[in-house]
């Protein structure tokens, strides 16, 4: 998979020359200094700026003569803004985004494509590759900072050609600082609002001398949220708590071998994520008018069940949270990799990466009151692991023609629980108008309906109980550059991934809770009923008003059980894909190279269950046009790079309306039922232009922007859910959004980052950074419900501080979210989740 092409980011403008760990570069060649971090920009380094050189496509080679879309955020500026999560990394690139979820549901995107609903079968639009180890799965980078970065880079289009795994719409590529034998011992230590605290370590150097190097990274970054859980105040939405490890080895026996060990660990810990959420009143008529009469949370907390308790009302419900069974989200990891690099005669090197990832991840949420309605309103119990195998082989640079090819496997288990239990107060919560008024009637129905949910627990069908998925991917790559002439390239390049995906599952009622009797299937227990809620001996002599409150009783159980099934094997998706590329390049000057490229990637089916039908999920293929420059302008004061794209994507993976097979054979009334299920959408259609600089032509100062005009649309997309407000009687169960863009996707997106660096006082060095990341506005919701509009906004991080120019010791007051924007990060219709507030935070920083 490609490396990524250089899109720079505040590096100081100076000769700095990025080197991420590959193929012909041996194990223990360290980054080179940044320079931004330790000395101030002098004149005569300004002109430097496009000596910088990248592993964009597996081997070192100069920026600007690189044909590839990328953006890189080079570690340094990371650590001046304590930016460690992939939120805030994100909002350092152009076009590429962090969708918000929990630590399972966030997804990436990139150029407004790739915030879908996660499903534990399917594969990451974006791909993730950390120190050369692909993640196959989203919620691996959802919950761990990453510290002690070198760079990260992003590289938008499919991707295969060059390592690891296929990907369809791009890939975001972390590289760690490496082992090296100068000795080092770095530390940050920072202390903000809100009882945060976050700390660093970074220590290694030799064990045997020109043998055996180490390198240990060590953080801590804890802190309670901005909005308290009333309930219990010890919960706080949204706080942190990471805690990380990482360890590496590298062992040079002799000049053509070297080999790099790392191993990793993240322990279990939890943040709670889920239930940031604010509820607002449900609007009181739907989008053509018509009176809104459907039974929401005001409506059931008007009623005596739950009014009787004078300690909270609706108006509490809209002015703070109080969950009473929510917990945090813990998450944990562990890793380990092995890369092994041969050089052999003829200029060739070989290399070799053997790795192995796991992921935890299990919540119990809440539906927000104090009452006891779910003891779990739906929560993930993950245990996700995979096993890949890289073998590449890499030629010289140079000549007629050079050239890279490998073969590439993974292998991935994940199994999956989605738990649902209910509480004493679930029946009343969930009866409808008509059934609470029946069973609140009298004290056998107030007992009906408490038993028709009380301590029931199901391994619910939502997409499916129990899952265990087995996905495995097998692939031939290589690619070469065709170097026709001396100004003019061609690179080409082609892959075959051969996929197996399988999955079976099941959902199944783990506990009949205090009501056995009313399941939906139990059998001869109508005179048991009669006898335990009314002490009537049977069933047939009990009114008929008791046996509406039994059938109430039984209903209200039914619909939330939903659909039971036994384990079921889905229809698995075998399939070998493709992936090229072509690319020509021609440099017209040592100051502007022009390139094409036309990309085709692929990401792989989904084997699913909906409903206990097996549903196959097509795959998702994406044809990719590119066409840019890369300049050096100013006398090389200003780095200027700029592209226009056009993708076309068919059988884009999504959220999609679709007859429900379970419901309309189970009713057999010749009637369609349609359910909501990830399936595909026809047409996509991506295009727009991106920009990328870099100014460093004032003394002592490094100016980073980028800037994207950004146009996803659904090209054909006829049988799309309805939103919420479309919710009215006779409105059709899907409807058509073809021309309309794709959430999550803002037209316009814009990045601007500075650093200044004056010395003062002999060794001294003033510094300020900051970063703003500005986008126009965009849907929240697949269903592209207007309620869900994120209006435009900017977010603004800055720093300041002074420190000596050898980095021996800084201390910077460094503020998240400076002008405390508070655009919301997610709305409903009735709801939204509130902005993260500013936060102030002071950070020391240096080397023992």
């Amino acid at each position: 998979m490609i490396k990524q092409l250089l899109r720079l980011t505040p590096i100081a403008a100076a000769a700095v020359t990025v080197i991420a760990h590959a193929a012909d570069a041996p194990a223990d060649a360290p980054a080179a200094p940044d320079a931004a971090a330790s000395a101030p920009v002098a004149d005569n380094e300004a002109r430097a700026l496009d000596a910088v050189v990248v592993r964009s496509r597996n081997r070192i080679e100069r920026l600007q003569d690189v044909p590839l879309s990328i953006s890189v955020v080079q570690g340094a500026e990371l650590e001046r803004l304590s930016a460690y999560g992939i939120d805030a990394i994100t909002r350092r690139a152009a076009n590429v985004s962090w969708n918000l979820g929990n630590q399972r549901t966030s997804s990436l995107s990139i150029r407004g494509v790739g915030k879908i609903g996660q499903t534990e079968a399917q594969d990451p639009s974006v791909g993730v590759i950390v120190d050369g180890v692909n993640y196959a799965y989203n919620a691996l980078t959802s919950s761990f900072n990453f510290v002690d970065v070198d760079t990260v880079e992003v590289t938008r289009g499919p991707q295969g050609t060059l390592l690891g795994k296929n990907t369809s719409l791009g890939v975001v590529n972390i590289t760690t600082r490496r082992p090296s034998f100068t000795p080092t011992a770095d530390y940050t230590l920072e202390f903000r609002q809100r009882g945060g605290f976050a700390g660093t370590a970074a220590v290694g150097g030799p064990v045997v001398d020109d043998l055996v190097a180490w390198r240990g990274t060590f953080s801590v970054d804890r802190g309670q949220g901005d909005i308290e859980n009333q309930y219990n105040r010890d919960i706080t939405y949204t706080n942190t708590d990471r805690v990380s490890g990482r360890v590496q080895f590298l062992v040079t026996p002799t000049s053509d071998f070297n080999a790099r060990l790392a191993f990793d660990l993240q322990p279990r810990a939890g943040e709670t994520t889920n239930g940031r959420t604010v509820f607002t009143p449900t609007p009181a008529t739907y989008a053509n008018g018509s009176p809104n009469t459907a039974v929401d949370n005001a409506t059931r907390l008007s009623r005596r069940w739950f009014s009787q308790n004078t300690g909270y009302s609706v108006g509490d419900y809209y002015a703070f949270l109080s969950n009473d069974n929510q917990r945090p989200l813990v998450t944990g990891s562990r890793g380990a990799s092995a890369e092994l690099n041969w050089k052999l005669d003829g200029g060739h090197t070989l290399t070799s990466i053997s790795a192995y990832k796991d992921y935890h991840f299990d919540a119990v949420n809440d539906e927000g009151t104090p009452f006891d309605v779910y003891r779990n309103s739906g929560g993930f119990w993950n245990d996700y692991r995979q096993a890949s195998q890289e073998l590449r082989i890499s030629s010289a640079a140079g000549g007629f023609v050079d050239y890279q090819g490998g073969l590439y496997y993974i292998d991935v288990h994940n199994e999956a629980d989605y738990r649902r239990a209910w509480g004493n107060d679930a029946g009343a919560w969930f009866a409808s108008n008509a059934q609470y008024n029946r069973l609140d009637a009298d004290p056998a129905g107030r007992l009906l309906m408490l038993n028709s949910l009380a301590n029931l627990a199901t391994s619910y069908n939502s997409p499916v109980g129990v899952q265990e998925i087995r996905n495995k991917s097998a692939a031939v790559f290589a690619q070469a550059n065709w170097h026709l002439s001396e100004p003019l390239t061609l690179t080409t390049g082609l892959r075959f991934t051969r996929e197996d995906r399988q999955n079976a599952g099941r959902s199944t009622l783990n506990s009949s809770g205090s009501a056995p009797e009313l399941n939906p299937d139990a059998v001869g227990t109508d005179d048991a009923i009669a006898q335990k809620y009314f002490g009537i001996p049977t069933y047939a002599a009990l009114t008929a008003a008791q046996k509406q409150q039994v059938a109430d009783a039984k209903a209200i159980r039914k619909s939330q059980l939903g659909v039971l099934f036994g384990q079921t094997q889905a229809e698995p998706f075998r399939k070998t894909q493709p992936a090229f590329v072509i690319s020509p390049s021609y440099k017209a000057s040592e100051q502007l190279t022009a390139y094409f490229s036309y990309q085709h990637g692929e990401k792989a089916g989904i084997s699913q269950l909906v409903n206990g039908v097996s549903t196959l999920v097509q795959p998702e293929k994406t044809n990719a046009f590119e066409a840019g420059f890369k300049s050096a302008l100013f006398d090389k004061t200003l780095v200027l790079n700029a592209d226009v794209f056009l993708m076309n994507i068919t059988d884009y993976q999504q959220s999609v309306r679709i007859v429900d097979q379970y419901t309309t054979a189970l009713n057999n009334d010749g009637t369609f039922y349609y359910t909501s299920a990830t399936g595909n959408v026809p047409k996509v259609r991506v295009s727009g232009l991106e920009v990328d600089g870099v100014y460093a032509g004032i003394a002592n100062t490094t100016l980073r922007f980028s800037g994207a005009y950004n146009k996803a649309i659904y090209k054909d997309f006829s049988n799309a859910a309805q939103p919420m407000e479309n919710g009215y009687a006779g409105a059709s169960p899907y409807r058509d959004i073809s021309g309309q863009p794709l959430a999550g996707a803002p037209k316009y997106s814009v990045n601007v980052g500075g650093d200044y660096r004056l010395p003062v006082r002999g060794d001294k060095v003033f510094h300020t950074s900051a970063n703003v990341s500005a986008n126009s506005s965009y849907y929240s919701d697949n269903a592209l419900s207007a309620y869900s509009v994120i209006p435009k906004s900017a977010l603004v991080d800055w720093a300041i501080g002074v420190g000596t120019q050898n980095r021996s010791f800084d201390v910077s007051l460094i503020v998240k979210n400076l002008f405390n924007d508070d655009t919301p990060r997610s709305k409903t219709w009735n709801s939204y989740s509130p902005a993260i507030p500013r936060s102030v935070g002071i950070q020391f920083a240096g080397k023992l």
